[in-house]
């Protein structure tokens, strides 16, 4: 069977993953914190026809070896997390981090390891109690669920995450919460999990996490800006041209395939 086909079949699928993630890019458009995603590719190993020969002073040259590539293959599938950019919503509650970091949410107490996220569209439930659009506790620095007292008839929020209440005698004071913001080594290291959330792995954080304070200049971690979103950073312009490539690279793939078929049937009609 020629190697042309297999390798034609390699192409295909490698650019098949690769118009999957830009779909996926593309559906997020308009997902708050989302990260877009890249696909990489590696040729597979090549078949060696003939090796490499020293060369001898006076008596023959060296030669190169001779090899013939037997297609492609998904190097990596990474997540790019650059900055998107801010929408301004003048919401309280709507949080973007002007930097590094990711915000800490779990689903109840019994999860040991939080999510993370850099969608901070939060709100208040009737338990004032600061939660994702799907029910999941925002942390405090130091990790534990932020609860508004029942005095608090309003408040706002600091760069460095710090909830400033507003009382019902109208009087404003700083609680004792702050917006909890976790600084992970290796970003591109986290797993999606759904819903703008992020897993850690062994390969984003070596050590266990710490929900620590925004702002601080000694981990990196950004400063928090209230009543704005941080929104998808896929640019459309890029993903389109990526797909006009993926696509015309399917099709070329496609026509080696269909080249290899001709070929073959010229062999079986030799028969004749």
């Amino acid at each position: 069977m020629l190697r042309s086909m297999y390798s034609g079949v390699s192409g295909m699928r490698a650019f098949q993953t690769k118009l999957d993630v830009i779909g996926n890019n593309i559906a997020n458009v308009n997902t708050v914190g989302f990260k877009s995603g890249r696909v990489m590719f590696k040729d597979i190993l090549s078949q060696s026809v003939s090796g490499v020969t020293s060369p001898e002073e006076g008596v023959q040259g060296g030669t190169n070896a001779k090899q013939v590539g037997l297609g492609v293959a998904i190097s990596s599938i990474d997540t790019v997390h650059t900055a998107g950019s801010a929408q301004t919503t003048n919401v309280a509650t709507d949080l973007r981090i002007d930097g590094d970091g990711f915000f800490a949410v779990r689903a109840n107490d019994e999860q040991e390891v939080p999510y993370l996220t850099r969608a901070g569209n939060f709100t208040l439930d009737s338990a004032r109690q600061l939660v994702t659009s799907d029910g999941y506790f925002v942390l405090a620095e130091g990790g534990e669920p932020i609860t508004l007292g029942e005095d608090v008839t309003s408040f706002s929020i600091s760069e460095d995450g710090t909830i400033i209440s507003v009382n019902a005698d109208g009087t404003s004071e700083a609680t004792d919460f702050k917006i909890g913001v976790v600084k992970v080594t290796n970003p591109g290291g986290l797993e999606k999990v759904g819903n703008s959330m992020y897993r850690v792995t062994t390969n984003a954080n070596l050590e266990d996490i710490e929900v620590g304070a925004a702002n601080d200049a000694e981990t990196g971690t950004g400063a928090i800006i209230s009543g704005q979103l941080e929104m998808s950073n896929v640019d459309l312009t890029g993903e389109f041209t990526e797909m006009i490539v993926a696509q015309r690279g399917f099709q070329a793939n496609s026509r080696i395939i269909t080249t290899s078929d001709e070929i073959l049937q010229e062999v079986v009609n030799l028969k004749r």
